[in-house]
């Protein structure tokens, strides 16, 4: 299996990134509408932010899950006891955003969520007809207006020799929501696992973006759509000494739409979140 890339200006990128996304749970866009000089920048300002003692006077909500989130507290993924080797911060555009990061991590939040609302458009265009049939509504139609939508910013920090046995950047995982949208981050480490339990690098080329299928858009099509287990593996060399950052943001359904006989979305989510000891 290999990850190919697609242009997305190409007349056919719609047919393909589906397929892509059929056959190994995510797809790699290039000549995309998000832009690299925002992104660049965003990584610089919040690379300073992470560096910073500022990130302590944001220190998340137990409520709300805005905020910063210190390494000591970083998640466990599921069916693992080691924490990941990483720090974060949540925004919401409701939550709290520090003054000086707020207009430029805001302008892509919006242009993320126009690119996602686009491609579910894409996704529910070239899907058979009884997958479709499983949706309760037009996909672009479940995250309209979504106020659980998460942009989550990532600081993997310099390895030290210190780590625990056993941690790396992020675990082996599946995405909880819709579909994730990613820009290639500044360094590498990003694998998906194969169908054949074989792990593959997922193309790093800055200025690509990387879109993954999440569990909700699994559970929605029937299986149709595979929420792939992908991790974020350490560096070598004298990669070690580099951060990394990545700015994934979780394309997650409003409350109420109904994703199965199952599950709405908030009871996925609710499920999901106390599985991994949020709740």
């Amino acid at each position: 299996m290999k990850l190919e890339t697609i242009d997305y200006r190409a007349p056919d990128s719609a047919k393909h990134f589906v397929e892509s996304l059929r056959e190994t749970g995510f797809g790699v866009l290039s000549n995309h509408p998000i832009d690299k000089a925002l992104v660049e920048t965003i990584y610089e300002e919040w690379q300073a932010f992470f560096n910073s003692e500022e990130k302590n006077a944001f220190l998340f909500n137990r409520e709300t899950h805005d905020g910063f989130f210190p390494a000591s507290i970083s998640e466990k993924a599921k069916g693992h006891t080691v924490k990941d080797i990483k720090e974060y911060y949540h925004v919401y555009p409701w939550g709290r955003i520090p003054d000086s990061l707020r207009a430029n991590i805001l302008a892509y939040y919006k242009n993320a969520n126009d690119l996602a609302t686009e491609l579910l458009g894409w996704i529910e265009a070239h899907s058979p007809a009884e997958v479709k049939a499983k949706f309760s509504m037009p996909l672009p139609d479940m995250i309209a207006q979504s106020q659980k939508t998460l942009l989550r910013i990532l600081h993997y920090p310099p390895m030290t020799g210190n780590e625990e046995m056993g941690a790396i950047r992020a675990a082996a995982h599946e995405d909880i929501n819709l579909i994730t949208i990613l820009p290639a981050a500044n360094e590498p480490g990003l694998q998906v696992k194969a169908k054949d339990g074989s792990w593959i690098d997922v193309p790093s080329d800055f200025g690509n973006i990387i879109i993954n299928i999440g569990d909700m858009l699994q559970e929605a099509s029937g299986g149709y759509f595979p929420s792939t287990s992908h991790r974020v593996i350490n560096p070598e060399g004298t990669d070690k000494t580099k951060s990394r950052i990545s700015l994934p943001l979780f394309l997650h359904a409003n409350p109420p739409v109904v994703l199965s006989e199952r599950y709405t979305a908030e009871s996925y989510l609710t499920e999901r979140l106390r599985e991994l000891g949020v709740l």
